[in-house]
């Protein structure tokens, strides 16, 4: 406990410093760095390249026509900006736990609480909703394969449109996603590499078949309903490319931190644009605009039959979309453990939480629990009415991260920065609003929901969290603040 008691107000504003941070007693202060600039892009690239390519067409093609390929350009662009403050981030506090960490350093203890509970709710409902898509994957594959269909009443939970007893193969991804991430995270950040890779080469093998059919006459009516039809597209689109966060939770165990993480997250940026707009463009040009609607989830494997006039291509295509729910799957779970971790090494959950394995280096503990959580959720609990919680989780980080860079700036000017946000400050600012945007547009029952989740999170921090920070073994707030400034400018 501090010498010197300081009052609830003291404790909800106190700042993490970004270097020297005190540890919590039992957690460890580290984790291995073994992850390069390459594997860390791809770590990006797998999971923002998930389900949402091989459906979202569908869904904002209708909204804007042609002019969709204008949507993900803005979407892509909106994103970026957020992108950029993560990357100045990264690399002036080179840690595990991503916005966690930086609200932790910028704007206190009790906001950095408040965004531990967006990102958990984020990574967790996430891990659990695509593992839960990813059984209709597997059986689609299966079927065009082997003519062979799962049993609905192992593939579906029980409260689903059509019910079925346990969703199996949800359970076993992520069971098998667990044990990669014990077994060491440059195993993991291979493997990831490894699909992210096929994935890449899948959607690149629909670009070039689509284009062997590509009709600009597709093209003529551009913007059907104008900007407003591209502007709610983009809205829709944007969500396509939150995995960008994922980077950032791999600070502690990222060779040269300071330098490969703006790096891999700037990277990941181009490679998801690039992909997401040639995709576009390949199919816009095969087909009328106006028949993408009500394709789901096979709109682009039923372009490839067209094209094809076989099933040879769909079947790579839904081989495609297993490999990517895979690599989503690995990389939201990674990240949710390491906000964990973060948060033991801080003392604002169990240092339990901190703890790691001798040999392999990573957080067993957390793993298991994580799969245990989200396992149960994607077994038997329906999830589509979660997902918009997903968006509110993620944008609200966004948010934290654009003012976390004009709160570091001003207060430390002079803190080495291997990346700085280019146009500042109006860059952050664009962000914020941006984010804020979409975030108005989400349903009212999101926001309850949200709301009962981030209140349960601070009752926990009052009751639990602030008693058991690890700033309570300084002197007092303001030394910590002082200490912090004084180490970061050397």
């Amino acid at each position: 406990m501090p010498s010197t008691p300081i009052g609830l107000t003291d404790q909800m504003m106190r700042r993490r410093p970004v270097t020297g941070a005190h540890v919590a007693r039992g957690a460890a202060d580290h984790l291995k760095r073994s992850i390069g600039a390459f594997q860390l892009t791809m770590f990006g690239v797998g999971s923002t390249i998930g389900t949402g390519i091989f459906f979202v067409m569908s869904q904002a093609v209708p909204e804007a026509g042609p002019g969709v390929i204008v949507s993900f350009l803005v979407a892509g662009i909106a994103a970026g900006l957020a992108a950029i403050c993560y990357a100045e981030l990264a690399a002036a506090v080179p840690v595990s736990g991503s916005s966690y960490s930086y609200a932790y350093t910028t704007l206190g203890e009790v906001v950095a609480m408040g965004v531990a509970a967006c990102l958990l709710l984020e990574y967790g409902v996430s891990t659990a909703a695509v593992s839960v898509t990813w059984s209709g994957y597997l059986d689609k594959l299966l079927s065009n394969l082997f003519g062979y269909r799962l049993p609905h009443a192992l593939s579906a939970a029980p409260w689903d449109a059509q019910p079925g007893y346990v969703n199996v193969p949800a359970v076993v991804l992520i069971v098998m996603c667990a044990l990669l991430l014990i077994r060491g995270a440059s195993e993991s950040a291979r493997v990831n590499t490894i699909m992210v890779l096929t994935k890449l080469g899948v959607l690149a093998m629909f670009v070039v078949l689509a284009f062997t059919a590509f009709d600009a006459d597709h093209l003529r009516d551009f913007a059907p309903f104008g900007v407003a039809g591209i502007g709610s597209a983009a809205g829709t689109i944007f969500f396509s490319y939150i995995g960008l966060d994922a980077v950032s939770t791999a600070g502690d165990e990222v060779r040269d931190p300071q330098k490969t993480m703006p790096r891999a997250i700037i990277a990941a940026l181009a490679t998801v644009t690039t992909v997401y707009l040639l995709v576009a463009l390949a199919a816009l040009g095969t087909e009328p605009w106006r028949e993408f609607a009500g394709q789901q989830e096979a709109g682009l494997a039923t372009i490839l039959d067209n094209v094809t006039h076989g099933r040879w291509a769909s079947t790579v295509l839904a081989a495609g979309a297993v490999i990517s729910i895979f690599t989503v799957t690995l990389v939201s779970m990674y990240g949710q453990t390491r906000i964990l971790f973060a948060m033991g090494r801080d003392g604002l959950l169990p240092s339990r939480f901190a703890t790691v394995n001798p040999r392999t280096m990573t957080p067993v503990s957390n793993t298991a629990i994580v799969a245990a959580a989200a396992g149960g959720l994607a077994a038997f609990v329906p999830l589509d009415k979660l997902t918009d919680m997903v968006s509110i989780g993620t944008l609200t980080a966004f948010i934290v991260v654009s003012v976390g860079v004009i709160v570091l700036r001003v207060r430390q000017p002079e803190l080495p920065r291997a990346f700085k946000v280019p146009g500042y400050p109006v860059t952050p600012a664009l962000s914020v609003l941006a984010c804020g945007y979409i975030l108005l547009s989400l349903h009212w029952y999101t926001w309850i929901a949200f709301t009962g989740w981030i209140s349960l999170a601070l009752i926990f921090y009052f009751v639990w969290g602030r008693h058991h920070s690890a700033l309570n073994d300084t002197d007092d707030t303001e030394d910590t603040e002082d200490t912090a400034d004084t180490e970061d400018t050397v």
